[in-house]
Order: C-alpha cells, then structure tokens, then sequence
C-alpha cells in the first residue's frame, strides 16, 4: 500500500492548511465560530480526505475519498472569496491562497485521472 505521506498533493495540502491557519488568525474574532471556523475545517477536510482515500484498497474507493477533497477545495473556494468581499483577506493574501488552492485542486484532478484509468484498465 502506498502511504499518504508519499503523495505530493497530501504533503502540498498540508503547507496550504498551515497557511490557512495562519491567514486566518488575523479574521475578526467575532467570526471564529463563523467563516473563519468553516475555511479551516474545509481546507482540513482536504488532506484528511486524501490520507481517507490513499489508505483504502479499491480504486472505487479511493476515488470517492478523492472527490470528497475536491468538493472541499470548491467549497473553500467560495469561502476565500466571500472573506474577499467582506474584507477579511487582502487583493494580495486572495490571490496567494487561491493559487496554492489551483495548485492543490490541479493536482487532486489529476490523482483523481490515475485512478479513474487503473479502474478502466481492470475492466
């Protein structure tokens, strides 16, 4: 079985999920339970869900834990953006996080192509 801990996209999600943290301490303090609380725990769900995916036996499997981290990413997306429009995050501190956020969603699509293409092999 190969471990999560060898896979770029896990090891590239983690850095990103730190950058959140740190991002987000500087939000208002009224919204900890509020956006700032929904942004980490999507950007969490994003290595959670790979480390989920990587450690299950079928493709099928691993696909399914794969798109859940996917539709984190999208979910986050909307988050980072929202955060924008309320002034909680800079023009400069968007942009960054959304091209770390590209970066991940990029390489989760093309994990998600692999193992798409181990399971037509099969058939």
């Amino acid at each position: 079985m190969k471990s999560h801990k060898n896979l770029t996209v896990y090891k590239t999600s983690i850095q990103f999920v730190t950058d959140i943290y740190k991002l987000t301490e500087g939000f208002p303090k009224t919204e900890i339970y509020g956006i700032t609380n929904q942004i980490r725990r999507c950007a969490v769900s994003i290595p959670s869900n790979i480390a989920e995916g990587a450690a299950r036996n079928y493709s099928k499997e691993k696909i399914q834990f794969y798109h859940y981290a996917l539709g984190s990413a999208s979910e986050l997306d909307a988050q980072i953006e929202i955060s924008l429009h309320l002034n909680f995050l800079n023009e400069s501190d968007y942009n960054r996080i959304n091209r770390q956020l590209d970066s991940v969603s990029k390489m989760l699509m093309g994990l998600l192509k692999y193992e798409k293409a181990k399971l037509n092999d099969k058939k």
